[in-house]
């Protein structure tokens, strides 16, 4: 069986079915883990699919990068909430999801080989992509609070370097760069003549008045900086698959080669139900993240009980926080332990490139107030419990 062996197995597993796979046969369990929201799409998400279903021709193929109801209508939102003008240099394409975004953009911008930098901790499905894509992620430690080190990030370029990966709000931290980071970080791939991949997945879930910054919409950056936002988390749209891609102009046959391969058309029903929730009024937003933040504040609250068994960055952004155990214990074994002794479920941190102490991510997201307080309460004493054991 040796000739059947291939590049994947130099790519890791998927962890959130394996913590899924933990829960399920820890019944009873309240999951921490994955990152996805508690509430539903709004109404006018469904509403907008009888009119799918009115088009008989909506059964065959569409554009590869979307149809176009939906891009002009994620044209003006680019332009209202994030400031990104899309003009004759750059262009949207809609995917399945940002994270095939991200596939996208590695497939077409290097050759194997190529090297990538993700700023630690990375997201797991980044460093993933990167490796299917035969190319080598370099890894840039940042600072102490998980922000972006512009020096050290200068320094791990090299000439097979491609791009320089951020992500804000962060996954799996929380934390959001400033304006001023970003623009440091955009300005060095522009003096360097490499992309600045912005993933803005959690572009709506900021708190205590900190504001969220597009480097796409910084002067003269459509050259070299592609865009990557997702529906699936500020609608709810986290089995809809939609996603979309700011890039490029020179990027888009590239582009459209890999997702025509893979895909040929985003799902054109998910596109008309995209096109409706884009279409809901902003206190929908405004309501839901709303409640996110006091579940947040709770968690925050319970989780600096903490203080000495664990370290706690501040973070105003997506709904994660991103614990440090003090104490030399193996990661997944401390997750194991939380399930099956503990019901709670959190993600090991050596998932996202931590493999250097003992890191969990909590994610707040999925859970209303009362379930989240049981859940942290539950993740609180079992840290005690199994730490000071």
């Amino acid at each position: 069986m040796e000739s059947l062996t291939s590049r994947m197995q130099a790519v890791q597993s998927p962890i959130i079915p394996v913590v899924g796979e933990l829960i399920k046969n820890s019944p009873g369990t309240i999951s921490l883990g994955q990152g996805v929201v508690y509430y539903n799409p709004p109404p006018e998400a469904k509403e907008f699919l009888p009119k799918f279903f009115a088009e008989p021709t909506n059964n065959l193929y569409k554009s590869v990068e979307g149809i176009p109801p939906l891009l002009t209508a994620l044209a003006g939102k680019l332009q209202a909430f994030n400031n990104i003008e899309i003009n004759e240099e750059n262009c949207i394409v809609v995917t399945a999801g940002s994270n095939m975004g991200f596939m996208n953009a590695i497939l077409a911008i290097t050759n194997p080989g190529d090297e990538i930098i993700l700023n630690t901790p990375y997201y797991f499905n980044h460093e993933m992509a990167i490796a299917m894509g035969g190319c080598r992620a370099v890894l840039v430690a940042t600072d102490e609070n998980y922000q972006l080190r512009k020096e050290a990030i200068a320094q791990a370029i090299t000439p097979k370097t491609r791009a320089v990966v951020t992500i804000s709000p962060n996954n799996p931290t929380g934390v959001v760069y400033s304006q001023a980071a970003l623009r440091q970080v955009n300005q060095i791939c522009s003096d360097r003549g490499i992309y600045h991949i912005s993933d803005e997945a959690y572009e709506y879930f900021t708190y205590n008045g900190v504001k969220h910054v597009s480097p796409g919409a910084f002067g003269n950056s459509s050259k070299y900086t592609i865009s990557l936002f997702s529906l699936s988390k500020a609608y709810g749209f986290a089995s809809w698959r939609i996603g979309y891609m700011v890039i490029p102009k020179h990027l888009f046959v590239a582009i459209k080669k890999v997702q025509d391969t893979i895909l040929i058309c985003p799902p054109v029903i998910s596109q008309y139900a995209a096109l409706g929730a884009l279409q809901a009024k902003e206190e929908y937003l405004k309501s839901n993240i709303g409640a996110i933040a006091q579940v947040r504040q709770l968690v925050l609250d319970s989780l600096n009980r903490l203080q000495g068994l664990c370290s706690i960055t501040p973070a105003n952004g997506a709904f994660y926080f991103f614990l440090k155990v003090n104490a030399q214990m193996d990661a997944f074994e401390l997750v194991k332990r939380l399930i099956q002794e503990h019901k709670v479920a959190v993600i090991p941190g050596t998932t996202f490139g931590m493999g250097d102490g003992c890191y969990l991510r909590v994610a707040y997201g999925a859970l209303q107030k009362e379930t989240a307080k049981e859940g942290i309460e539950r993740l609180v004493q079992g840290l005690e419990t199994i730490v000071r054991s």
